[in-house]
């Protein structure tokens, strides 16, 4: 396998699990703590992030042969884990919401077609 994935895979693996995770506890905040929730959801995820970067060896930085200053590997590396599926999940929804439109569009379409026809 690819070292560079090997090194990587499991970054994204825990940032996909770390967002499962607040997920789960959105729904509770909102309930009990609904003015705090996103800095109490952020700092969760930061610590989270910050513990499984530390406990399972995680680094996005070493793949790339940055060796020098381990501490700044870690910290970047639990803020990537931290955000690392944002991007992914607002792109899925972009996708997903673009077909939607597409799917209207051939609708009405056809639904004209037959109408003129």
């Amino acid at each position: 396998m690819n070292p560079l994935m090997e090194s990587l895979g499991p970054v994204f693996i825990v940032s996909f699990a770390l967002q499962q995770l607040l997920d789960l506890l959105e729904p509770i905040l909102d309930k009990v703590m609904k003015p705090h929730k996103e800095w109490i959801l952020s700092a969760v995820a930061f610590f989270v992030g910050l513990l499984l970067t530390l406990v399972l060896g995680l680094r996005v930085l070493s793949p790339f042969g940055f060796t020098r200053m381990a501490w700044l590997d870690v910290l970047l590396t639990a803020l990537f884990v931290t955000g690392g599926t944002k991007w992914l999940n607002d792109l899925l929804k972009i996708i997903a919401y673009k077909r939607q439109e597409v799917q209207v569009r051939a609708m009405m379409a056809a639904k004209q077609v037959a109408k003129d026809g």
